[in-house]
């Protein structure tokens, strides 16, 4: 099938051609006509999938069809969860806007940077606009940005909006949206608030599905090395030098994990960088940068990097700690065996972290061989598993919270 079949115009096609779509992705497929048709759209797929270009390229179609009587009023809104997601869609949005017969104006707006920059960047309109909730609303506090006019509305990675705590300003953004309009909602996953979101914003929705097939499945080698947790680092060195690894993407528990293990692998004469979310906005742009132009061997960072980073031809993911979740497994590996390349997700499992990652193999269906390396052999115990507490705090919605501690306290002593 040809993107010509899904409806789109041929400059469109022209501009998928030129950004490396050669045929559509089976998400594509089923997003882009109901899209264009004007349908909202629950979508869930996983990560790699083209999920970007699904909405990207009809929103593109439809809103010069929307701007023909009022020209740079908003009429398309793209909410995303953090500053990388939104610097990446604006970033294909643009690209695919390029050979339009009528030029569109992106605006991307986020937090954690001066205001007066976006203010400026929304003089004269806008077309279409990609932002995080709060600065969405800071703009629009400034009388920078007005939402009264959009048509359409697109939600990516609705559950991590939640899960980061914007549930409140979404809903203050959503209450600035006129009522009738196109919604387009994508989710990785579906918890119970996600469903309720869903219900309240789509109007009999299309819904879209794409089970990752041996056809469509990225193709990421998934290992396992077995190793003592204070021996991570030497190990990880080791096998930068050894396998040849020009780039590779560490995924560590905490920011301050994070600029530990760069350092010391930057002692070691490994050119690593630490990527979190106390850098400025400006040294976390120059990082990617610099990362992409193969500048760091090594960038060391938190699951601020797990989604919305899309790395070209990165070889090597690196789980240095476990993710909490096993979604955030998946989208972590997902950075790399990406745009039809292959790659490796190498995960370091200690004896405490060892029934931590038997869960994620659980809830994501795998049953994954362990390695050894030579010379790194474990030399730990495995902890019992009703006794670990892996250091990454075990598997997400399934640990007591403080208040469901106090709670249980509580009704022991009634």
């Amino acid at each position: 099938m040809s993107f010509t079949s899904l409806g789109l115009s041929t400059a469109l096609v022209r501009a998928a051609g030129e950004a490396g779509f050669a045929t559509p992705t089976p998400i594509q497929i089923q997003a882009i006509p109901a899209i264009l048709r004007g349908a909202d759209l629950l979508g869930s797929a996983q990560t790699g999938s083209g999920k970007t270009a699904a909405f990207a390229l009809p929103l593109l179609q439809l809103v010069p069809h929307d701007q023909s009587h009022t020209p740079r009023r908003v009429r398309a809104l793209v909410l995303v969860p953090t500053r990388e997601l939104a610097a990446q869609v604006g970033e294909v949005l643009r690209s695919l806007a390029q050979h339009l017969p009528q030029p569109l104006k992106v605006v991307v707006v986020f937090g954690g940077v001066s205001i007066n920059p976006q203010m400026m960047s929304l003089r004269g309109g806008a077309d279409l606009v990609v932002g995080t909730p709060g600065r969405l609303l800071d703009l629009v506090a400034h009388n920078a940005l007005t939402l009264s006019d959009v048509s359409r509305l697109v939600l990516d990675e609705a559950d991590r909006l939640l899960d980061l705590g914007f549930a409140d300003e979404l809903n203050r953004v959503l209450a600035l949206l006129p009522a009738q309009r196109q919604s387009l909602f994508f989710s990785a996953t579906f918890p119970p608030a996600v469903q309720a979101l869903a219900g309240g914003l789509l109007h009999e929705p299309v819904r879209v599905h794409v089970d990752a097939s041996p056809a469509h499945e990225p193709d990421i080698v998934q290992r396992v090395i077995q190793v003592d947790a204070s021996r991570r680092t030497e190990l990880l060195r080791h096998l930068i030098k050894t396998q040849g690894w020009e780039r590779v993407l560490v995924f560590v528990a905490t920011k301050y994990a994070a600029g530990h293990v760069a350092a010391k692998l930057y002692d070691r004469g490994v050119f690593a960088t630490p990527f979190h979310g106390d850098l400025s906005q400006g040294a976390r742009q120059q990082v990617l940068a610099e990362f992409k132009d193969e500048r760091w061997e090594v960038v060391v960072t938190t699951d601020l990097a797990s989604r919305g980073l899309d790395i070209a031809q990165l070889p090597v993911v690196v789980n240095y700690d476990l993710p909490r979740s096993a979604v955030d497994y998946v989208h972590r590996i997902g950075r790399t065996g990406r745009a039809g390349q292959s790659g490796v997700a190498i995960s370091f499992v200690s004896a405490a972290s060892e029934a931590h990652f038997r869960l994620i193999e659980k809830r994501q269906h795998l049953s994954l061989p362990r390695e050894q390396v030579a010379g790194f052999e474990p030399t730990e115990p495995e902890v019992d598993a009703k006794a670990a507490v892996p250091g990454t705090g075990g598997i997400k919605g399934r640990r007591p919270s403080k208040k469901d501690k106090l709670r249980a306290a509580a009704a022991k002593r009634s």
